[in-house]
């Protein structure tokens, strides 16, 4: 018997989304001079350690849950000052289109540059102050039920657990925290969520879900090249046939650049390597005129939801709301996603409070929600953008462009009809036998890197003595199926070198470094069997993104 304690709300993610529905429930209760106790576990050892994002934040959430956030010190202190939406780039040269030319929701006047990372961390003091309890380095590793079916809350994982499953000198045992509501804010691909999802069938009426890949590096940069509030994004070069994407690079303060390649996972070429096709990127003279002379400081990688509205999954069940990139809310539209999830959660917890405000016990679902969610500006934002993502992969990088600009701009995204896309990810890559082999050339220790070396400067540690959290539902597929048909793509779409075939006299092995995961997301995504599955880890493990 485990050892439990009792809450109103419990919030599975101190990401932006969890985070925001903590601070408007405890606004609203202390509004209304009501007890109400709210907490978040978190699997990261801090708030922040496992945030990554570009990102240019939106202020349009956090204007309506702390207007006056700027008095308040959060760190949106770099304005875009410059706009370079939008560049198409061959191998040495690069064409950028007039902003005019670019879809308007791509524009970013009015927004900020930001480590999400550093927002989260003020947005958890925030809901400390306002009397959220928040416990970091505790994962939530199992959905707890009533009888009746509904979610009743979460226990968190037992730590000190060999990988042989015996308890080692560290034991401590999981707790169970139950509420009367829990709000589920993981992030991309939840593996609380992703249960959810078949335990409700939270997609039967949606349309696949897509995603993306994105690799960010953080450096400092010499004084005379940086651009305070400079944005550019573009796509093309490295990225070839049958692989859209794209690249972004943001002068944030301190004499600091983030750069960045987002690689959709609808990827079809086996031989590809995400990580290598950025390491490669960063050679090119648009990004090289700035990184050159300049030290890289951090390294992460992390999956992003980008089916958008047409993917919206159902988001109520009875017990409790996912929320967040849980459920898919970023706008693939504007490449953002802090006000949206922001949004979500604030409406969810408008929901919930005024559900344990009329003395609901949480069992039946939260029917309100959808309501206040279909009559919100989140909802019209991302219906406004349903046709981007679909247009992208039927019609290619400047056919769908060309279409993006017509829907967003002269029509407004209120076109007649709704584009789909209903092609798993996973279910795109192709075989070995369809492309020839992609050498990437040898990293130059200045501009690009390897992968140990990048992971090294994400700062992750696992525990290694503990049990893998990459699952393997057949521990044969990985050598009998993937290798010879794909040549097993999971050594070159993992960003961080956790999987491996090793040679042996024996022949190939399937090797599993877990220690190095990143806890991307992606060999769940991304597997042609879909034969991976990825669980959380002993509590407080993974990477340590500083100023990310």
């Amino acid at each position: 018997m485990r050892e439990s304690m009792e809450f109103d709300v419990v919030i599975v993610g101190a990401g932006p989304s969890g985070l925001a529905a903590a601070c408007k429930l405890m606004q609203q209760a202390n509004e209304a001079q009501r007890a109400l106790t709210v907490c978040i576990v978190e699997k990261g050892s801090e708030v922040g350690a496992h945030i990554l994002s570009g990102a240019i934040i939106e202020p349009k959430a956090i204007n309506e849950l702390f207007p006056n956030w700027q008095e308040m010190g959060a760190p949106l202190n770099t304005p875009v000052t410059e706009d370079q939406l939008f560049m198409f780039l061959n191998e040495q040269k690069s064409i950028q289109f007039p902003n005019l030319c670019v879809p308007k929701t791509m524009h970013n006047q009015g927004n900020y540059i930001a480590s999400l990372g550093n927002v989260c961390r003020w947005l958890a003091e925030q809901a400390e102050q306002l009397g959220v309890e928040i416990f970091p380095g505790f994962a939530a590793s199992e959905i707890l039920y009533h009888e009746d079916g509904s979610v009743k809350g979460i226990a968190t994982g037992d730590m000190g657990i060999s990988e042989y499953g015996q308890q080692k000198d560290s034991y401590m045992q999981g707790m169970e925290l139950h509420a009367k509501y829990t709000l589920f804010a993981e992030g991309c691909r939840g593996h609380l969520g992703k249960s959810l999802y078949k335990q409700f069938d939270l997609d039967a009426k949606s349309d696949e879900q897509h995603y993306g890949l994105g690799i960010k590096e953080l450096w400092d940069i010499p004084a005379d090249k940086h651009q305070p509030g400079l944005v550019i994004h573009g796509s093309g070069w490295p990225l070839g046939k049958g692989t859209s994407g794209g690249f972004f690079l943001y002068h944030t303060e301190n004499n600091q650049v983030v750069a960045g390649l987002i690689v959709d996972l609808s990827y079809q070429n086996p031989y590809l390597s995400p990580f290598d096709e950025f390491q490669r990127l960063k050679h090119h003279p648009v990004l090289k005129q700035y990184l050159e002379g300049g030290r890289r400081i951090s390294y992460g990688a992390r999956a992003i939801t980008k089916g958008g509205f047409n993917a919206l999954p159902k988001m109520t069940f009875p017990g409790g709301l996912l929320i967040g990139c849980n459920s898919g809310t970023l706008n693939f539209a504007k490449i953002k996603g802090t006000h949206t999830a922001m949004k979500s959660g604030m409406l969810a917890a408008e929901a919930v409070f005024e559900a344990i405000n009329n003395g609901c016990e949480g069992r039946k679902e939260l029917m309100d929600f959808d309501n206040r969610f279909k009559s919100s500006w989140l909802y019209e934002e991302l219906k406004q953008s349903r046709n981007f993502g679909p247009a992208m992969h039927k019609f290619g990088t400047m056919l769908g462009g060309t279409f993006n600009f017509i829907d967003q701009n002269i029509f407004g995204g209120k076109l007649p009809f709704t584009l789909h896309d209903n092609k798993p990810d996973y279910a795109q890559l192709k075989s070995i036998h369809d492309y020839d082999t992609i050498e990437y050339p040898k990293p130059d220790g200045k501009l690009s890197f390897d992968k140990l070396s990048s992971v090294f400067l994400s700062n992750t540690n696992h525990e290694e003595n503990q049990p893998c959290h990459l699952k393997l539902t057949d521990l044969q597929i990985p050598i009998s199926y993937n290798f010879p048909a794909f040549l097993e793509p999971a050594q070159r779409y993992c960003p961080a070198g956790v999987y491996e075939v090793i040679e042996e006299e024996t022949g190939p092995k399937f090797q599993i470094n877990s220690q190095n995961c990143l806890h991307c997301k992606t060999c769940d995504i991304k597997d042609p069997s879909q034969n991976i599955t990825w669980i959380t880890p002993e509590g407080g493990g993974g990477p340590n993104y500083p100023n990310m």
